[in-house]
């Protein structure tokens, strides 16, 4: 090929070049070392040599006008494949549509609603650790070392001397110790047992109760929980009484509620009994206001222990424990409205 043809072809092909991959293709067929243009300065020595000259210097010529467009058409297409890339890869940054809130979980919705209802009759909200030490966890709520809850089967220990709290009661004698009497408050938190079935968690949260004050009775205590009942059922349930025992009061009740599914008629939820235990309770046992410096002639005391996994399982209708634990959106979802 002459310098002419070389030179029309070029001009041809490099002006429907499109791509930076077809420019690199066409560099290498023109200046490559099999090239068009290396070929024709290789054809040099075939010439006169009063021809190489001017035919080398045309040569070079087509050459540093070849480079020169190489580099202008590199720059054009950098900055078109530039434009396309960001017309087509753009993130659309635009709010086109809200997206999903967060909301509580339904423990917390209920430990809440819980709190506020206790906060309203002028109870003081306190938390305490959950590395508890055996003392407060058992010895000061009259629970002796042969007690079962003391089981290793039943109680995580670290240690001989500190344990992963079973009850948030343990608040009991923290405060009674340090405070004395009147004394209205609540301890929400986590406690642990080992236990694990579909109405049971090893991990799951209870509000504690505690009020001392003189010529507290048992009526105070009932009172109480039928304005919390009336309050998370409705205005209809009612509250019952049953004998019970726990170390740490005296005497002690197990609560029921009448069942928030059939209105007390009898149900497949509450085993056609019209009733669903809700809870313990009872008036502090004496030994423990002693051990903690009251007077017990003086003072008494009303508690009772909140399981609120149990209360939302009640009121929301969850037959399973453990689906809140599980994060299925699914499930969390209904209580986010």
């Amino acid at each position: 090929m002459t310098i002419a043809e070389i030179q029309n072809s070029f001009d041809a092909e490099i002006a429907n070049c499109e791509s930076l991959s077809q420019l690199q293709e066409l560099k290498v067929k023109y200046l490559g070392k099999s090239g068009a243009l290396t070929a024709l300065l290789k054809s040099i020595k075939d010439l006169a040599p009063e021809e190489r000259p001017t035919f080398g210097a045309k040569v070079n010529e087509l050459r540093k006008r070849m480079e020169d467009t190489f580099a202008l058409k590199a720059d054009e297409l950098a900055t078109k494949e530039m434009t396309r890339r960001l017309r087509e890869e753009r993130v659309d940054i635009s709010l086109t549509s809200c997206p999903d809130r967060g909301a509580l979980h339904p423990v917390t919705l209920i430990e809440n609603r819980i709190c506020n209802l206790m906060i309203a009759m002028g109870f003081e909200v306190l938390s305490g650790p959950e590395i508890e030490t055996d003392y407060y966890n058992f010895q000061a709520l009259n629970i002796p070392y042969d007690h079962p809850a003391r089981d290793m089967q039943d109680t995580f220990y670290i240690t001989d001397r500190y344990l992963l709290r079973t009850q948030t009661s343990a608040m009991q004698a923290r405060v009674m110790e340090r405070k004395k009497p009147p004394l209205k408050i609540i301890c929400p938190g986590k406690v642990f047992r080992s236990d694990n079935d579909a109405s049971h968690s090893p991990v799951f949260h209870q509000i504690e109760g505690l009020v001392v004050d003189k010529n507290i009775t048992l009526c105070d205590l009932k009172g109480t929980l039928e304005y919390i009942a009336a309050n998370l059922f409705g205005p209809q349930t009612k509250v019952r009484f049953r004998p019970s025992f726990f170390p740490f009061t005296e005497p002690s009740v197990e609560v029921d509620l009448t069942c928030s599914n059939c209105g007390g008629k009898g149900c497949s939820l509450c085993k056609e009994t019209g009733w669903i235990e809700v809870l313990g309770a009872g008036m502090v046992n004496p030994y423990v206001l002693e051990n903690c410096g009251i007077d017990s002639n003086k003072y008494s005391g009303y508690a009772f222990g909140i399981g609120v996994e149990r209360v939302a399982m009640i009121k929301y209708g969850i037959p399973d424990i453990r689906l809140f634990y599980e994060n299925d959106q699914r499930f969390l979802k209904q209580f986010g409205k």
